[in-house]
């Protein structure tokens, strides 16, 4: 019987398992996908919030702050990619009080790294926005990061540390024991004396599993679009909107590679499995960041992905152990759920404890996750040329040219505790398909040294993130703004 079973393999539920690694348990993750990250986590912003713009007398109000002060040691223990960039609330308006509110909101939970600055100093920080901010928030201390290479690392360390991975094993039913719970899956039955529901967009399914009902998952869309590595090296920090009676408005930053990315926006007429995107809303996001920052090149859109955020009927974390002893829900976990993960761990750590589970730390507790791939900078052409075309198996031949990823990097990726089944897992891991091209060049490069190290056929066209999904492409998205002009 394991001690703990956590359902979802997303940023919460890895940052739960990587947390409870540290004390000598036996711990089961379940997750119905054929990888970890594969829900909301992958379709993230990757932003790591300042900490000021959520109530503080919500949950995730008071979270917000003590996850993101956990990233610089985290990041140096796993190498999952985070750069401390500064975040700004910009405002066109001469009036600055609701920055001041949004200040004085981020003070009451907890930050030391607030001012508001006018537009001289705002252009000090990002001179190549468009320059008619009259004030704006500054947070040092936000940042950004890679949010699935975040649950990947998470998900690695803990398995090191005894955790176990079950992939592909959806829950079905949930049964209460005298002496805890039996969870029916797919693939078949597993016993825990605990159970933390950290199910993303499906855990008021889970929650109702054990007749808990008392909130709904409402799932809220938000679209992006991604340029090509580069685009983002003028963006110094991660830029949103004041939000006013028009909107919202939508964020402009430097992805943690240096790709732009702008978005989200937000739609609640949506489906938990719904991905696509739309040439309306796309062409929306562009304008709305045009507004902000001019040098956007739509001929070097490279992506557009949706994110589905969810959202409670509480509008809040919702992180408690129900009515029913030994089951914890972790539910409602949107924005700013990543930055928040790292203290959400800790949370459900001290519920478990309260509610009776003995944790004794372990003394060979070992935090440490070597990266596969580092950031660096990308080389000419004429300097790799000769490195693309090695045969395979050569020392230093390079396999995906846009993001220049070696082979070797893609079979360490291959052989760590999570077997890597499909390209889409490689790229998330590697950034192989990841550039300009999108993998047209080297997916099959990338399934031939698959195929090698696990001696079994890969189909280079599988993507899973495609299936059944429609996403906007470049020459949509050109075609359709060139009509706006016409």
């Amino acid at each position: 019987m394991y001690d703990v079973i956590i359902i979802g393999g997303g940023i919460v539920g890895t940052s739960i398992a990587r947390e409870l690694s540290r004390y000598n348990s036996n711990i089961l993750l379940l997750e119905k996908n054929i990888d970890v990250s594969m829900g909301s986590t992958k379709a993230n912003s990757g932003i790591v919030h300042g900490g000021y713009a959520e109530n503080h007398n919500l949950l995730k109000g008071r979270l917000c702050y003590q996850g993101r002060k956990k990233f610089k040691r985290l990041d140096k223990e796993l190498n999952f990619g985070f750069r401390e960039t500064g975040s700004l609330v910009i405002s066109t308006e001469d009036n600055r009080e609701p920055l001041d509110k949004l200040m004085e909101n981020g003070i009451k939970n907890g930050l030391d790294d607030l001012s508001v600055i006018d537009g001289e100093d705002i252009r000090k920080l990002e001179s190549e926005l468009n320059h008619d901010a009259k004030w704006a928030l500054y947070c040092k201390g936000a940042g950004v990061c890679s949010p699935y290479e975040m649950a990947i690392a998470m998900a690695e360390n803990a398995i090191k540390n005894g955790v176990t991975l079950e992939l592909e094993n959806e829950v079905i039913s949930i049964e209460k024991l005298d002496n805890g719970f039996n969870i029916i899956t797919n693939k078949g039955e597993y016993h825990g004396k605990y159970v933390v529901n950290a199910a993303g967009l499906y855990a008021d399914k889970i929650s109702k599993m054990v007749g808990v009902d008392n909130f709904e998952i409402l799932p809220r869309s938000g679209e992006y679009i991604l340029f090509t590595r580069g685009t983002g090296d003028q963006i110094n920090t991660v830029n949103f909107q004041l939000p006013t009676k028009l909107g919202k408005g939508v964020l402009v930053t430097s992805t943690y590679y240096g790709n732009l990315l702008i978005g989200p926006d937000a739609n609640d007429d949506t489906e938990k499995g719904d991905t696509s995107t739309h040439i309306e809303r796309i062409a929306n996001i562009y304008n709305q960041a045009k507004a902000v920052y001019s040098n956007i090149n739509p001929k070097q859109f490279i992506r557009s992905f949706t994110g589905i955020r969810a959202r409670s009927s509480t509008d809040d974390f919702i992180i408690e152990e129900t009515k029913v002893k030994g089951f914890i829900n972790v539910a409602g976990i949107q924005s700013p759920g990543l930055t928040a993960s790292p203290a959400i761990a800790e949370m459900v750590i001290e519920i478990l404890k309260e509610s009776g589970l003995k944790l004794e730390e372990n003394p060979n507790f070992d935090p440490y996750r070597k990266p596969i791939v580092t950031k660096k900078p990308l080389k000419n052409f004429a300097e790799i040329k000769d490195k693309i075309e090695l045969p395979l198996g050569a020392e230093g031949r390079i396999v995906c040219r846009c993001e220049q990823v070696l082979e070797e990097e893609i079979v360490d990726a291959l052989h760590r505790d999570i077997k890597v089944k499909t390209i889409d897992g490689v790229k998330r891991r590697t950034r192989a398909t990841m550039g300009w091209c999108q993998g047209d060049f080297c997916r099959s490069r990338v399934a031939e040294v698959m195929e090698r190290e696990y001696g079994e056929k890969i189909d280079p066209s599988y993507d899973i993130e495609h299936s059944g999904v429609n996403r906007v492409q470049k020459s949509e998205l050109l075609d359709y703004l060139n009509s706006l002009e016409e």
